[in-house]
């Protein structure tokens, strides 16, 4: 899958000791969060490369699973999402505590969630990133890196180097980028772990969802369809399988015997299980990048945070880490816009990653088995069964209520940008179809060509629109029509006018650089 539409250039490094291949931007990883930032900085023209240990995109097994509904938002504004829906179940999964939240009364076109298996997320996202001007470097670790004032030098497995001028990190919780580039990882030790598996079993288990004196354990087909809201698993292919230790495990990989042995605590026998597709174990600790930078090395995914599974969070947060990078990175690298435009990005990324990791570990603190957490779960239970507090909850476990900092004003500043059906001169659309090539776009809801965008002509797309309906955000609800909106190529509002182009220069400025750079 090496793209030839960009010749990289050999350049000696700055120790001139050998030559490297140069790239703008080198990506350790390539997983979702590495597949979706390396689609983003192509799209915006920047020669990127991915480097991976695997020698093809194939993952051994299903793995993690599931979008929550920000995230499928976000692939419909790169006109991909229709990929994943195509081959996933919608379903509403969102939930916290045991109570699970129906979003299908939400403002939003993905008003659910969606079942499809990491392997199958990654293999769409491959065939997306395919399509672009994107190198890969597969069946290589990184082994060394060196930053100075004016890029990264990166030494491979393979006796190779690259050279970029800027290094990011998607290479999981165990990350060498974080770890090389000297970033702490503060946090709290595991105080559980569960084994998660894809066997056979030589006799049917109780299927579902369990729960005893050890913790939750569950026995699932991997192929399944959702029927009126329920699961409904399929007689054949391999059993997923998670268990809850009696006591936190190693880190060393997991071994048919540890499984056999963990199941034959939690239920008296092993099913005889055999022949296994993988093992893996995961805790529940939680740990974040205490920057999310480190000059020209940058952190994504789980090299940024690690946590708990529960929620389905992790994939989640991580693709929109890539979202959220992508065209600040581009803009810096094109020189559009000044290096500062990357602090936004951890001021931006840390606290969302925060408060998963607050949300997961209250979630592992509720499923204790004993009988005083058993009261307190079943307390927080009730309550975000409340309206209110449902809603609220929903919007937090979706993605959908994420607010940036952008400033006090319009409810909308700082919010998602709903994909509303508006009106053109060339007739009807949808909002996030303008978004498709991933850059800025300002949306006039007034008389038509009232703001005059002068140097930023050719970096923000600007469309005359009409709009009748009502503008409806999750949580908040109602909010007032705005004469004019400025989007972010990631979808979050970055100002709210009247009739006015009040604020507009200022906000041009600091999210797509300045008149100079034009």
């Amino acid at each position: 899958m090496l793209s030839l539409n960009r010749r990289p250039l050999r350049v000696p490094t700055r120790s001139g000791e050998m030559n490297a291949i140069r790239h703008a931007v080198v990506i350790v990883g390539g997983g979702p969060t590495g597949l979706t930032l390396a689609g983003e900085l192509a799209l915006a023209g920047v020669d990127v490369a991915i480097v991976e240990r695997r020698a093809t995109q194939a993952l051994a097994g299903a793995r993690a699973g599931g979008l929550h509904s920000r995230t499928i938002e976000m692939l419909d504004q790169r006109g991909i999402a229709e990929q994943f829906l195509a081959e996933g179940q919608t379903a509403q999964v969102a939930g916290f505590a045991g109570v699970g939240f129906d979003i299908s009364g939400f403002p939003t076109r993905h008003n659910y969630g969606l079942g499809l298996w990491q392997n199958h997320i990654e293999r769409i996202l491959a065939g997306w990133v395919a399509e672009l001007p994107v190198t890969f470097y597969r069946g290589r670790d990184v082994t060394a890196l060196a930053q100075d004032d004016s890029g990264v030098d990166v030494t491979l497995s393979d006796g190779g180097s690259l050279r970029a001028a800027y290094l990011v990190g998607c290479d999981g919780g165990r990350s060498f980028v974080r770890k090389a580039a000297g970033i702490d990882f503060p946090g709290w030790d595991p105080t559980t772990s569960s084994l998660l598996a894809e066997v056979e079993l030589a006799q049917e288990p109780e299927w579902g969802i369990h729960r005893n004196a050890l913790g939750v354990h569950s026995f699932g087909r991997l192929e399944y369809e959702i029927v009126d809201g329920k699961v409904v698993y399929f007689d054949r292919g391999p059993v997923r399988i998670m268990v809850t230790e009696a006591t936190v495990g190693p880190a060393t990989e997991p071994t048919l015997q540890d499984l056999s042995a963990a199941l034959v605590a939690a239920h008296g026998t092993d099913y005889g299980v055999h022949s296994p597709t993988w093992i893996s174990r995961f805790t529940d600790m939680t740990r974040q990048a205490a920057t999310y930078r480190e000059r020209r090395v940058l952190l994504a995914g789980d090299a940024a945070h690690v946590h708990a599974p529960d929620g389905g969070q992790g994939l989640n947060t991580g693709m929109q880490d890539a979202m959220n990078l992508g065209w600040k990175l581009a803009q810096v690298i094109n020189g559009i816009s000044p290096e500062s435009l990357l602090d936004t990005y951890h001021a931006e990324r840390h606290p969302v990653a925060a408060r998963v990791l607050r949300i997961t570990m209250a979630s592992i603190a509720l499923r204790r088995p004993d009988e005083r957490t058993t009261a307190l779960r079943d307390t927080v239970a009730e309550i975000v069964g409340m309206d209110e507090p449902r809603k609220r909850f929903a919007a937090m476990m979706t993605g959908l209520d994420i607010r940036y900092d952008l400033g006090d004003g319009h409810p909308l500043l700082g919010r998602r940008m709903p994909d509303l059906d508006v009106t053109t001169v060339g007739g009807p659309l949808r909002v996030y179809t303008l978004l498709h090539a991933a850059r800025p776009l300002l949306l006039n809801f007034g008389e038509p060509r009232a703001f005059d965008i002068g140097p930023w002509a050719n970096r923000v797309t600007s469309v005359d629109v009409r709009y009748a309906g009502a503008w409806e955000l999750p949580v908040l609800g109602a909010v007032a029509a705005p004469g004019a909106v400025l989007i972010r190529p990631d979808g979050y509002v970055a100002w709210v006018g009247d009739r006015t182009a009040q604020g507009l220069v200022d906000a041009l400025t600091t999210w797509f650089g300045p008149q100079a750079a034009a």
